[in-house]
C-alpha cells in the first residue's frame, strides 16, 4: 500500500505491507486507524482517493470494493478546494452529502426520478439553491426532519417530501414543489442520505456537473423577501445569522 500526500505524515512512512487480511476498503480503512501513530497528523477518512490497481475505488465499489492479497493500493487524501470538495457531514448518525449541479442540457424533466432510481439505497432530494444559506443551515433542517421521522410526526409520508416542505415553510406539497423543488433550465442542489460508499457512487455520477465554487451564492436578500422577514426581526435575533435562525424556526414549527 502506498500513502501519498498527507497520509505519509499521518503513518510516518510511505508504503505500508498488510499482514493482516482485509477484505474491503471499508475493513482497509478501520485497520488503518487502529494503526496511525499517535500524535500525528489527522487522518480524515471522509476524504480520501483510493485505487486499487491504478483504479480509482469510486469507479468500482467505492468503500465496498472488494480487496484480494496481491492487489496495490494507492491512498491520497483530497484537499477541499476547486472541483473536488465534498460536502459532506453527519446529522442525527446519518452520513449527508450535498452537490452543487451546474445546469447542464442533459438533465431533463425525469433526472430526480432517475437518479433515484439509480441509487435507491439513498434518500435523494433536489432542492433549488436559492433556498439554502448555508451547509449549517441544511444541517439544521435535516435535524429536524430527521427528529420528525423518528417521532412519527413528518409533514408527509417520505422523508424526501418532508426535506422540501422544511425547506419550503410550507405544508403544501404542490406549493413546496413550485417555489422550492428543482427548475428546470437551472442550477439544482441534491441532498442525498445514506452509506458513504454509496455517496461516493452518486459523487462519481455527479462530479462532471459539480460548481467548482459550491454553496457560493448570496441568497440572503432572496430568502428575505422570500420569508418577509423584516430588518425589525433580524435585529431581535441575537446570532451570527439571524436571518438562518429565523428560517429554521418557521421550518421546525410547521404542522
Amino acid at each position: 500500500m502506498k500513502l501519498l500526500g498527507g497520509a505519509k505524515k499521518s503513518f510516518s512512512t510511505d508504503k505500508i505491507i498488510l499482514e493482516q487480511n482485509v477484505s474491503t476498503i471499508n475493513e482497509l480503512i478501520s485497520h488503518l486507524m487502529q494503526i496511525k501513530p499517535k500524535d500525528t497528523l489527522e487522518f480524515d477518512t471522509n476524504n480520501l482517493l483510493i485505487a486499487v490497481n491504478g483504479v480509482d475505488s469510486s469507479a468500482l465499489q467505492g468503500y465496498d470494493t472488494k480487496l484480494n492479497g496481491n492487489d496495490e493500493i494507492s491512498i491520497i487524501p483530497i484537499i477541499h478546494g476547486g472541483s473536488s470538495r465534498r460536502i459532506q457531514f453527519s446529522v442525527a448518525q446519518s452520513n449527508v452529502e450535498m452537490f452543487d449541479i451546474l445546469f447542464d442540457k442533459r438533465f431533463h424533466r425525469d433526472f430526480l426520478d432517475e437518479l433515484r432510481n439509480n441509487h435507491k439505497q439513498l434518500i435523494i432530494q433536489a432542492v433549488n439553491p436559492q433556498f439554502l444559506l448555508s451547509v449549517q443551515h441544511a444541517k439544521k433542517i435535516l435535524a429536524i426532519s430527521l427528529h420528525a421521522k423518528k417521532t412519527n410526526t413528518m409533514l408527509s409520508k417520505k422523508i424526501e417530501t418532508d426535506i422540501l416542505l422544511r425547506f419550503a415553510v410550507t405544508t403544501q406539497i404542490s406549493a413546496a414543489i413550485k417555489v422550492a423543488g428543482r427548475k428546470m433550465n437551472m442550477d439544482c442542489l441534491v441532498i442525498a442520505m445514506g452509506k458513504k460508499s454509496s455517496l461516493s457512487r452518486l459523487y462519481s455520477e455527479l462530479k462532471p456537473f459539480l460548481n467548482p465554487k459550491p454553496l457560493s451564492r448570496n441568497n440572503h436578500p432572496f430568502l428575505k423577501r422570500q420569508f418577509n422577514v423584516s430588518k425589525n426581526q433580524l435585529s431581535v435575533v441575537q446570532s451570527k445569522d439571524s436571518l438562518e435562525d429565523i428560517i429554521v424556526e418557521k421550518a421546525a414549527v410547521l404542522i
